[in-house]
């Protein structure tokens, strides 16, 4: 049996299936540990969008939406049967904190961004076919834009990637708990529990930590200890409404706190969200609230009459890791951040934050950090090129 590698990822997310794709790419040898099951965790629980991030233009990240916006591209292109290009509508009321022109100039820019392709393109719904808007409510609107941005199951692409890895050389070990990372001068030694094999060890050149909400509880086991960023634990929760909207996405804005929140079809039913709630526990036990639900379930009943008298039949939280930082969570920026043990030649990296739709652009860039530890030449299967296909649970 094999126990030395190139890479150790630590992490079945769409972070750790990105790097394990990235890395058999580029035939070095990996291994990948989950310890629960692939996607169980955030990656399962998003809000299933493949999106540029059409309101972080507001805080100016600029260079974000333009790398999710080709990201995008790419999904679309290269998963077409998990990825697919839906309508979202923007509904503008005299109420509303941004006003028409406001959007229209926010639009344009995303257009701009987006290179101006099929999925860039934008207009205003007339006035006559506003009542054709899943119940919209009418009163006090001002103003329909229309724009495009993808829907995905996030697990399923989370899936699609890692049997991505697999076929390009990646060994996956699942489920099996990091016990211990031992850091030696020219790599690390790990000790993780198998589900049936017992305790097993490995060696690595270098261990990437991409464990999501349990980044830090990973470096607590790694000897000597190492850097790490103090981080807020972000709970999003969504519900799931018995009732479906036709038309497409809406992109509403609370009217208790002005916070964006998604009306979406999803699997012959209404998904609703999220939420951003500081969480302290641990990250196994997030569990939807009820004023979450509750805050959710009044804010699309503000713009969608009908769903009066509906129920809520299921709900679920993740978790976003944030780094601490000044400002809202809502408002704080999302670039991803790697994080060395040492300078040069690192034995462990954390991933901190990153985005679902721009995990490949993630994972190359954390690899373009790795080419002199891992001495790669530059034969690498493009990862931007590699088709991605459904895979059975």
């Amino acid at each position: 049996m094999k126990n030395d590698y190139d890479v150790v990822v630590v992490g079945g997310g769409i972070h750790g299936a990105s790097v394990a794709q990235a890395v058999a790419a580029c035939g070095k040898s990996i291994l990948l540990l989950e310890q629960n099951s692939m996607a169980s965790g955030t990656s399962s629980r998003s809000s299933k969008l493949i999106h540029g991030g059409l309101r972080y233009l507001e805080t100016a990240q600029f260079s974000l939406v333009r790398e999710c916006l080709t990201e995008r591209s790419l999904l679309l292109k290269n998963a077409p049967e998990l990825v697919r290009l839906m309508p979202f509508y923007f509904p503008l009321y005299d109420t509303t904190s941004r006003r028409p022109w406001q959007i229209r100039a926010g639009l344009s820019l995303y257009s701009i961004l987006g290179g101006f392709g099929t999925g860039s393109r934008f207009k205003s719904i007339p006035r006559h076919q506003w009542n054709q808007l899943d119940g919209l409510d009418v009163n006090g609107l001002q103003k329909v834009f229309q724009y495009y941005d993808a829907q995905t199951d996030d697990a399923a692409l989370t899936r699609a990637v890692i049997q991505s890895a697999i076929q390009l050389g990646a060994e996956v070990k699942v489920p099996a708990a990091v016990t211990e990372i031992k850091l030696e001068d020219k790599g690390s030694q790990l000790s993780y529990q198998e589900n049936e094999g017992g305790l097993q060890h490995c060696k690595a050149k270098v261990v990437v930590n991409a464990a999501g909400p349990w980044i830090n509880k990973v470096l607590d086991r790694v000897q000597p200890q190492v850097p790490r960023l103090d981080v807020e634990l972000i709970q999003g929760t969504h519900i799931l409404i018995d009732h479906k909207v036709q038309q497409g996405i809406y992109y509403i804005e609370s009217p208790i706190d002005h916070r964006a929140v998604f009306v979406m079809p999803w699997e012959g039913k209404t998904l609703i969200g999220t939420t951003e709630t500081l969480y302290k526990g641990d990250p196994a036990d997030v569990m939807p609230l009820d004023e979450e639900k509750q805050y959710l379930f009044k804010t699309a009943l503000h713009y969608f009459p009908e769903l009066t008298g509906k129920e809520i039949v299921d709900a679920f939280a993740g978790l976003r890791v944030l780094p601490l930082g000044a400002g809202s969570a809502f408002t704080r920026p999302r670039d991803v951040i790697f994080l060395p043990d040492r300078p040069g030649h690192p034995r462990i990296v954390t991933i901190y934050g990153g985005k679902l739709t721009a995990y490949r652009k993630t994972a190359e860039k954390l690899l373009l950090s790795l080419k002199s530890t891992l001495d790669i030449s530059g034969d690498c299967k493009e990862t931007r090129a590699i088709p991605l296909y459904p895979v059975e649970e």
